[in-house]
């Protein structure tokens, strides 16, 4: 099966709300074996609907809208698919009354004709009942089509998805299974990593596709089997994912869609009951708060100490002045001080620190914008690295976090 996302909203479109709905519609479908072939975004116009919908009719076998099941004037959803449809709205009475208890019983106010408008659906629609709100989903079929309109409230709309709409796919249409695997990389490029593996990669199975997802630092590189026998599509990825590592193992850090590099560190510093800690500068926080956003992160890190000024690293972290006016705040000398710092005040086995500068200007240093000094301590030394990351800033703070990360994994797999 072949599906199309719409999202319905003027909101979307001029930026006011971030459209979440689409990525967690395609990741269901995806593992129900439905392939996404079309994502749009288009405005609470009766027209552009009305075209939206006879663009995707027999084009794809699947529409999912979201959006436009409001009780108010600007919601047209269910006006446009009756004209589409050429159909009526009626009252669905066993909507009415789940809308009129839960305003009355829930909200404890007495419900007005706005709200009881909201149990009107298509005649000839299929009902998708929504056990957390007002606004019915509507399941509606033209000739190889399915129209499905879910309201564009998130916790409501991926309720009724998950609930109604996902097992009712599951029973009514046979699909192919698609399988995924993810291999994350870090410390090389997209086109140095493409170029390790691309006698791999061209010998890959026909029904194995490899996707390169680069950011900062890392390359996740996602391997996609298609195909009705779901135990030959898992022994093909897992046979490629063998080769792939005895290609590029140096740089594999984890084989999960959501296993990051920060995930792998909790892990390692966990099995070996081994503590962090971090001092940071240009970095302000960021590489703290990527730990910390880690469930569990609290039985390995203790803490950091953001010194983004001269004076706090001063005062704070000792840093000897005379080591700033030699040689600068940005420096090997500052950031191997600034670990070793932190490392006595907070009794950790690791720590990483990063000064530099991450730009606009150069402030009070003489290093090029975009460079900076990354030191990791560890329980019998410190090594510290001088990379320049370039421009814009958020470039340089991102990919500082990920090569600090990159560099205490190598150090803590040294004392296996």
């Amino acid at each position: 099966m072949k599906a199309a996302i719409v999202t319905i909203g003027d909101e979307i479109l001029i930026g006011q709300i971030v459209d979440t709905n689409s990525g967690f519609i395609a990741k269901k479908l995806d593992k129900i074996g439905i392939e996404i072939t079309e994502m749009l975004s288009i405005s609470d116009n009766k027209k552009h609907i009305l075209d939206t919908f006879a663009q995707l009719q027999n084009k794809v076998d699947l529409v999912l809208i979201t959006g436009g099941l409001g009780p108010t004037k600007d919601d047209i959803t269910k006006k446009t698919f009756c004209d589409y449809f050429e159909d009526e709205l009626v009252v669905d009475e066993v909507v009415l009354q789940h809308v009129t208890q839960l305003i009355e019983r829930i909200y404890n106010r007495p419900i007005s004709q706005i709200n009881k408008d909201q149990a009107l659906v298509p005649s000839r629609c299929t009902v998708l009942k929504n056990a957390n709100g007002t606004a019915p989903g509507m399941w509606m079929q033209k000739e190889q089509t399915v129209f499905i309109s879910l309201p564009g409230v998130p916790y409501e709309m991926k309720d009724i998805l998950e609930n109604v709409i996902v097992p009712k796919l599951i029973q009514e249409y046979q699909r192919p299974f698609i399988l995924h695997q993810t291999v994350l990389t870090y410390g090389q490029g997209e086109s140095l990593v493409a170029e390790r593996i691309e006698q791999w990669e061209n010998n890959l199975p026909s029904f194995i596709k490899l996707a390169y997802l680069p950011s900062p630092g890392r390359v996740r590189l996602r391997l996609s089997a298609r195909g009705i026998n779901e135990e030959l599509l898992r022994e093909a990825l897992s046979e490629q994912i063998k080769q792939l590592s005895e290609i590029i193992g140096d740089i594999i850090v984890g084989f999960d869609e959501n296993e990051t590099i920060e995930a792998v560190l909790g892990k390692m510093l966990t099995q070996r009951n081994k503590t962090l800690a971090t001092a940071e500068s240009c970095t302000g926080g960021k590489i703290a708060q990527v730990l910390t956003s880690i469930p569990g992160s609290s039985a390995y890190f203790k803490g950091s100490v953001v010194s983004y000024s001269k004076e706090v690293k001063i005062n704070i972290l000792n840093i000897s002045p005379e080591t700033i006016d030699k040689f600068s705040v940005v420096s090997k000398e500052v950031a191997e001080e600034m670990a070793l710092s932190v490392q006595g005040k907070m009794k950790t086995d690791y720590v990483i620190s990063v000064t530099g500068n991450a730009g606009p200007t150069k402030d009070d240093t003489d290093e090029e914008i975009g460079t900076v000094f990354i030191g990791i301590a560890t329980p019998e030394k410190v090594i510290v690295e001088k990379f320049n990351f370039g421009q814009p800033r958020e470039k340089v703070i991102d990919r500082a976090v990920n090569k600090s990360f990159e560099m205490l994994q190598k150090e803590i797999l040294k004392n296996v």
